[in-house]
């Protein structure tokens, strides 16, 4: 195993993970904003007011997002098998 490939397997499981956890990462973002904004309106600064629109959106995020995650996921498994020959030979 080269230092190349081990560059290069770092490189695609990086990349994976980004895309993988970005759709989830930026609805709660969304949601965290518009939350925030509602805060600054009505001027109620609760901390706990922003958690159960995130988890929900979270929630709704990966029912929506999940079989596209989990292809790009198994997508990168086989790729990652059909590999092992080459990586531990």
């Amino acid at each position: 195993m080269t230092p190349d490939m081990v560059i290069k397997l770092a490189e695609q499981s990086i990349y994976t993970v980004i895309i993988i956890a970005a759709p989830m990462l930026l609805v709660a973002l969304g949601v965290g904003l518009l939350v925030s904004i509602f805060q600054a309106m009505t001027q109620i600064q609760e901390q706990t007011l922003a958690f159960i629109p995130k988890i929900l959106a979270v929630f709704i995020a990966l029912v929506i997002f999940g079989p596209w995650m989990l292809t790009i996921l198994m997508d990168y498994t086989e790729n990652l098998f059909q590999q092992l020959p080459r990586i531990i030979g």
